[in-house]
């Protein structure tokens, strides 16, 4: 009897979520003074849902290996990459590759995309409401850059809080979407300078003068961050329901 193993009996193929594939850095850009851009070409960028997340791996000259989980900042666009935007933290093994070291050519490996209920398209609707605490504007930005593709007439409201507007991501980008986009309003707090102060009922007030009843509502950021906000929108009348949140850090 012959030894080979039947494709009928052949263990199934690894899901590819599951897998690593190799990627190559094809544009490194500064974007704030602690974040870069990083673009990145690999064989799973469009199979993304706005919202969702990678892991990235790098791997020693003596092989040894350490990972660390990125929202990716780009919906599908055709272009077979994707865009990470990655602070550069002092302990930060990955981030602090990325931030000093990574240079076009370099390879990466990566693995997903990651994350099923934070994420948004299209035809899941809205209103949308949308709240991020400093980086956590990553993966609501990729929602935003979906929906102008797909859905503009979506109304969406993003609440966006940071120290300064010199560490506000995409701030450039975010404030001609206020202009140009008649369905959008972005409502920024900065709370060590000027005179906007945390995010508070009268941000999450000004928002849903907006958007009217949202449909969906996604907030990211810190803990600390995370959960106060979403008790804003709550005692706001939002359904507990509707909120999705993601948190990272203290």
């Amino acid at each position: 009897m012959s030894s080979a193993t039947s494709e009928t009996d052949a263990a199934p193929a690894e899901p590819v979520v599951f897998r690593w594939h190799e990627a190559e850095v094809v544009a490194v850009e500064a974007i704030t003074p602690s974040v870069k851009s990083v673009r990145l070409r690999c064989a799973i960028a469009g199979r993304q849902r706005a919202g969702q997340h990678v892991d990235v791996r790098l791997t020693a000259a003596d092989g040894y290996r350490a990972s660390r989980s990125y929202s990716v900042a780009s919906p599908p666009d055709g272009t077979g990459t994707l865009e990470l935007m990655i602070e550069g933290l002092a302990d930060g093994e990955v981030s602090g590759w990325f931030f000093a070291d990574a240079a076009i050519g370099d390879r990466v490996e990566l693995r997903g995309p990651i994350g099923g209920s934070f994420s948004w398209d299209g035809p899941d609707g809205g209103p949308l409401l949308l709240a991020a605490g400093g980086s956590g504007i990553v993966p609501l930005l990729a929602m935003l850059r979906r929906r102008a593709q797909v859905a503009p007439e979506i109304p969406a409201a993003l609440i966006y809080s940071v120290r300064t507007r010199a560490e506000a991501i995409a701030l450039t980008e975010l404030e001609s979407r206020d202009r140009e986009e008649t369905n959008f309003t972005l409502v920024l707090r900065t709370t060590r300078e000027g005179e906007g102060g945390r995010i508070d009922a009268d941000a999450v007030e000004a928002a849903l003068a907006r958007t009217g009843a949202p449909g969906k509502v996604f907030i990211c950021g810190s803990n600390r961050f995370v959960s106060p906000t979403a008790d804003l929108i709550v005692s706001a009348g939002v359904p507990p329901g509707l909120v999705r949140t993601e948190r990272f850090g203290e």
